[in-house]
């Protein structure tokens, strides 16, 4: 592996090119993390999503607007087909599917695709249900898969009373037992999890990564003990 200027230069240029909308850029940093020896999945993660959360900071500032945050989600999507294939084998090796979805009433879905994306590298199976699902979609779909993590997600507090609608849903099909929920979101906290009976919130998408990991092994010993 290169120094550790050098590392930090292509984290720091991956960033750059997502939040610049510099699709040839993006491809070129990430040619070169694979050049250089540096962890794929930690330029995903430090790189291309760190980008990705400046861009939301933009748009949450307003400085930028649905068609500039498109265009760098493309050159992050860029970066991220190039390294996802070099993903360690270890990383990728996750039996537990994740059912992931922006809760009813809410269309914003760019922390839930930042999620998603970090938990595609990470090996997840995940199952994106997209944005203003409704609690008896996802019900739906956990009595299809069977057993693994729901992940909710709002950026309105006006939807939050929809993540417990989740969780209530689970309980009355008999199969909350079978799922961890995770919950995110700008209004979300540790304490509005607990409220609704969820069994973890997380702040970032690196959160949810490291939660999902925790919650996968949880789910791993329910299933051996």
């Amino acid at each position: 592996m290169g120094s550790t200027d050098e590392a930090s230069s292509i984290l720091r240029r991956l960033a750059e090119a997502v939040v610049s909308m510099d699709e040839a850029a993006a491809a070129d940093a990430a040619q070169d993390a694979l050049r250089c020896g540096l962890d794929p999945y930690l330029a995903i993660s430090e790189g291309l999503s760190a980008g990705m959360r400046e861009v939301n900071d933009l748009y949450e500032r307003g400085e930028y607007f649905v068609p500039e945050v498109l265009l760098c989600s493309d050159a992050m999507n860029v970066g991220i087909e190039i390294l996802k294939p070099h993903v360690k084998s270890a990383q990728r090796a996750v039996s537990v599917s994740v059912i992931l979805g922006v809760v009813e009433g809410d269309i914003h879905d760019l922390g839930k695709n930042i999620v998603r994306i970090m938990l595609d590298a990470a090996g997840f199976d995940v199952l994106d249900l997209g944005r203003d699902v409704g609690a008896e979609t996802f019900v739906e779909e956990a009595r299809r898969v069977g057993t693994g993590i729901i992940g909710l997600s709002t950026l309105m507090s006006t939807t939050m009373d929809g993540m417990g609608e989740v969780t209530q849903g689970l309980l009355q099909a008999g199969l909350r037992d079978r799922f961890a929920v995770m919950i995110g979101g700008g209004p979300t906290s540790p304490e509005f999890a607990r409220k609704i009976g969820a069994d973890a919130h997380g702040a970032t998408a690196k959160d949810a990564v490291e939660l999902a990991r925790k919650l996968a092994r949880r789910l791993s010993c329910t299933k051996t003990g």
